[in-house]
């Protein structure tokens, strides 16, 4: 038997960097195979190499495990999304960063001096959540403006229209008052307002009030007059002016034609965008949002994002679309993608760019979304698709070619065939492989595309809230379509089943930020008063730990970002939420319920709760 004497490499630790200890085992190996040492074989020279570098990585990494954690957080349930340890009782955190999960012995034996400890007191910890599908500009200049979510009838949104505003006095420059949140059942059987609603209690000012959808828009007299919207003024390409029996315009706008309107209110000064990202942030990680996936309206202000990270002031990890309108890609708009994606790489864990949306379609209840046959309460109506169908798949293919990821905005069952054929069509033409372009909404889809998620790696981006089965999705939505398309509403589960990977979102300011309604959505199918009874296409129904994955790893995937996010690994990102409630100790009827306590990103704790008594005061 041949022994050797092999030179020993130095420890790997803090004052020995890892390089120099990779130098140093490569040295080791080339004396060991020099003609001057012993013969040894290619078997052996491979034995000899493996278990040096084993022994350099086992000591760096028992340097690296005893070094003292920066804050731990122990005593907790903690449900880690990592399906090779799902649960744990304690976590290590360094910097930014992950450094162990396990046992609660384990984890405080990297307790330092100066590191801080937070007792869970047997609370249940969470992977920090990811909006694939946000408008973070839109919903954080909302929450300045009229509110009118939950108002289910005309006198509400009138009081909350005239409070505001007596509120506020019109300024020299901006006698307007915007808002958002207004829904279809409102209005009765034409699911659409009317001027003199809003005339009655505001005559001397515009009024601009967007639907909760985004869709539709409501103008009073005073705002269609400074529009110069009259009986005659074309529907402008993608929109349609609502008009009574004369011609005249009702004060009802669908998609672009509220542009016309829109176009005339002035716009937020650089300070008022600013603050409003402010409040947007701290709304969105009291919540337990770590990081949103901007659907739009957001691209423009990329440097406002960066000026707050410049000034320590973002909390929260943003990854931001550029929006391509139709005919296609433009010199000018392929030098914005390109500029954003070297400016924000996907190296940037705060702001990153390199992905593209398009939208195809519009909205069910307008009857703006396309489908394959017609709407069955108004067999006139079909849709209509935003995009011509062969500029759409040429402009993907490119898309596609360049590397870019591709969010598509597709609700009708028409509109989603024509992402699938798009990005089937991409995949054969460039030779890629996992893309992960991504279908966003979903509403229903022909049973014939339910499986094509899954074969072709489409990822499925979808809003649990967007189905939450109120008079708007069962009386207006449902209606619509009817009851044959309707049972493939929002069909989550079916198409996971298949195969296919899902990724939620809100679609803020659509309905709220707040994941937790969405959660309980996912489970129950039903309102959080219990109907319908049985749930609302209940077979769609998830389970808990699926819907978490899809606020978590399932998000991060859908960004990818699954190998630095998305669940509680060591080196991964330390970004996670503490919940007043265990969710899989209570009914799934309670969840929307539940309130964070703590959020931390980046290991820093950037949300607090006033209800939050443990002060995470450093070590003793």
């Amino acid at each position: 038997m041949l022994t050797m004497n092999l030179p020993k490499p130095p420890l790997c630790t803090a004052q020995v960097p890892q390089s120099h200890c990779s130098a140093a085992v490569s040295a080791a190996v080339r004396r060991a195979s020099s003609p001057a040492a012993p013969s040894l074989t290619n078997r052996a020279l491979a034995i000899v190499t493996t278990a040096l570098l084993l022994m350099v990585s086992a000591a760096f990494a028992a340097d690296a495990s005893s070094q003292p954690a920066d804050v731990i957080v122990t005593n907790a349930r903690i449900y880690t999304v990592n399906p090779r340890q799902k649960w744990a009782e304690a976590i290590a955190i360094r910097g930014d960063k992950i450094v162990a999960v396990g046992e609660r012995k384990q984890i405080e034996a990297l307790r330092g001096p100066a590191t801080k400890v937070i007792d869970a007191g047997q609370r249940l910890l969470l992977p920090g959540f990811t909006d694939c599908h946000i408008h973070f500009m839109d919903g954080a200049l909302g929450l300045t403006r009229v509110d009118l979510n939950g108002a289910t009838t005309v006198a509400e949104i009138q009081k909350r229209v005239k409070a505001y505003a007596d509120a506020h006095p019109a300024r020299p420059n901006d006698p307007w008052i915007q808002g958002m949140g207004w829904t279809y059942p409102t209005f009765g059987p034409s699911a659409l307002p009317n001027k003199k609603i809003l005339d009655d209690v505001v005559p001397d000012r515009p009024v601009y009030l967007v639907a909760f959808d985004g869709h539709s828009s409501w103008a009073n007299s005073k705002a269609l007059a400074m529009a110069g919207i009259d009986r005659n003024t074309p529907d402008p390409p993608n929109g349609k002016i609502v008009r009574d029996e004369n011609g005249d315009a009702t004060g009802a706008l669908k998609e672009a034609a509220g542009d016309l309107v829109g176009s005339k209110t002035p716009p937020p000064t650089r300070p008022e965008r600013l603050e409003a990202l402010r409040k947007g942030i701290r709304e969105a990680n009291r919540v337990g949002l770590v990081r949103v996936h901007s659907a739009g309206q957001d691209f423009e202000y990329l440097d406002l994002y960066n000026e707050l990270r410049n000034r320590g002031e973002l909390t929260l990890r943003f990854y931001v679309v550029y929006f391509l309108d139709p005919p296609g890609l433009t010199p000018q708009s392929t030098a914005l993608i390109e500029n954003a994606r070297r400016q924000y790489s996907s190296k940037d864990d705060w702001i990153a760019g390199g992905v593209v949306k398009t939208m195809l379609d519009g909205v069910v209840e307008a009857h703006t979304a396309a489908m394959l046959a017609p709407y069955t309460d108004d067999p006139t109506q079909s849709g209509k698709l935003f995009w011509d169908p062969d500029k759409y798949k040429a402009t993907i293919a490119s898309l596609d070619a360049r590397g870019l990821q591709i969010f598509t905005h597709a609700i009708g069952d028409k509109a989603v065939r024509l992402a699938l054929d798009a990005y089937q069509n991409a995949a054969e033409v460039n030779h890629t492989r996992d893309a992960r372009p991504r279908i966003e909404h979903i509403e229903t889809i022909s049973a014939a595309d339910v499986d094509r998620f899954g074969k072709l790696g489409v990822i499925a981006s979808m809003q649990p809230l967007h189905s939450y089965p109120d008079d708007d999705t069962l009386n207006i939505w449902a209606r619509n379509i009817g009851p044959e398309r309707a049972s493939r509403a929002w069909v989550w589960r079916s198409i996971q089943e298949k195969g296919g990977a899902l990724a939620f979102g809100s679609d803020w300011p659509v309905v709220t930020l707040n994941p937790w309604p969405g959660v309980q959505t996912a489970l129950t199918r039903q309102t959080s008063d219990g109907n319908p009874p049985g749930g609302f296409i209940p077979q769609q129904r998830l389970s808990l730990e699926d819907t978490i994955r899809g606020y978590t790893l399932g998000a991060a995937f859908a960004g990818r970002r699954e190998k630095t996010e998305g669940s509680l690994e060591p080196g991964k990102l330390a970004d996670f939420i503490l919940l007043d409630r265990d969710l899989f100790k209570i009914e799934p009827s309670e969840i929307g319920k539940t309130e964070v306590l703590i959020t931390v990103v980046g290991g820093k704790i950037v949300y607090q709760s006033p209800n939050w008594k443990d002060d995470g005061t450093p070590a003793k």
